[in-house]
């Protein structure tokens, strides 16, 4: 059984493992946290629990909380310096809160905190997916949140959107939830007259994207509708469906899920975990724009071959992961490169019975594969 539409995320058969994501505008208001509207969504939780489903946390709020302790102002974010102030202090008091709520509830919560890094290394990436895994098969809830307290401007997810979609690839979701301060993706801004709510959406395509709002509503989070179209994307790729709601209403899944309030978006394809990882991936290390020849042979499932290269960008070494761009700037596809920059400087727009003289050694097959790529 598969998702298909918004009542099935509380379907143990069609939903077994879910992640919800909580953003910081819902759990943190103007007085401090919301704890009665949290006790009603760790109940919520627990009810998933009892009818059989994994639940996966991703919560905000580490920064609002640790910004309210030391009085920084703009809630914690007016420097990278007061975020990981903020967060260091922060990240106590939220997960000492899950803990002693999902404990009400007979629920063990277990806290990660992940970078970046964590996730677009495929060995710290199998790491976290066994930690996980094992955590789940304990009966656990994984609480999660990005270690805001040692990212940095360059290497951080930036919000909990797409760390949300990037953990349901890790942990085999069948499903994300993102909790958030309005009811879904409009067809415009949903402040102006006769906007129109998408309760359903399959696959993300440049229309789609049109319609985002890139900022937070609340001021308070780091995520807009732009971050959860992103998410969107990176969950698809890995055949998980991904929700989004309005958080800010008590017992808000049973509102979504049972009134189907929110926009669905329902996976196009599937790929296999490794190209899955790979095409979530958000930092990469180059790119390789190639022509609209190389561009139609990717599309029938071809490698990328040197001569199709046009310009190569960035300092990368082999086994890196880098972009595939057409020659409008569009990227097509995601790969790990058989050669390094200087070497595919060497090589682009070069055909291969050149490249051993080129090289001074045998030449491989391609410089990108198609077993290590994946086509977006």
């Amino acid at each position: 059984m598969t998702i298909a539409r918004l009542s099935d995320l509380a379907d143990k058969t069609a939903c077994p493992r879910l992640v919800v994501k909580v953003g910081s505008s819902l759990l943190v208001g103007a007085g401090g946290v919301r704890r009665k509207w949290l006790e009603g969504l760790v109940a919520e939780i627990a009810a998933a629990r009892t009818r059989g489903q994994d639940v996966i946390v991703v919560s905000s709020g580490a920064i609002a909380l640790g910004a309210a302790k030391l009085g920084l102002d703009k809630g914690g974010r007016g420097s990278l310096a007061d975020a990981q102030a903020a967060a260091a202090v922060g990240q106590i008091a939220l997960s000492g809160l899950w803990a002693e709520l999902l404990g009400k509830h007979d629920l063990t919560a277990a806290q990660l905190l992940l970078t970046l890094e964590d996730l677009e290394d495929r060995r710290r990436y199998l790491n976290a997916t066994a930690t996980l895994t094992r955590l789940l098969d304990a009966g656990a809830v994984p609480v999660i949140n990005e270690n805001d307290s040692v990212a940095t401007q360059e290497i951080r997810f930036g919000d909990n959107d797409r760390l949300a979609a990037r953990v349901a690839q890790a942990a085999g979701a069948s499903a994300v939830l993102l909790l958030s301060d309005v009811d879904g993706l409009f067809d415009r801004n949903p402040a102006e007259a006769g906007a129109s709510l998408l309760p359903q959406v399959q696959g993300i395509t440049a229309e789609i994207h049109a319609m985002a709002d890139g900022g937070s509503a609340s001021g308070m989070g780091s995520g807009g509708m732009t971050s959860k179209l992103q998410a969107a994307e990176i969950a698809e790729r890995a055949g998980i469906a991904l929700a989004i709601a309005n958080g800010t209403p008590n017992a808000p899944i049973a509102r979504a899920l049972e009134q189907g309030v929110g926009t669905l978006f329902l996976p196009r394809r599937k790929a296999g975990a490794r190209k899955a990882w790979l095409g979530g991936r958000l930092r990469l290390k180059g790119t390789l724009v190639i022509d609209d020849g190389a561009a139609r042979a990717l599309a029938h499932g071809g490698s990328l071959l040197a001569a199709g290269i046009t310009t190569v960008e960035g300092v990368f070494q082999r086994g890196d992961a880098v972009a595939i761009q057409e020659p409008t700037g569009r990227t097509i596809a995601h790969g790990l490169s058989e050669y390094d920059a200087s070497e595919c400087s060497t090589l682009k727009g070069r055909q291969s019975a050149e490249h051993a003289a080129l090289l001074g050694y045998a030449p491989r097959s391609a410089v990108v594969h198609r077993d290590q790529m994946v086509l977006l």
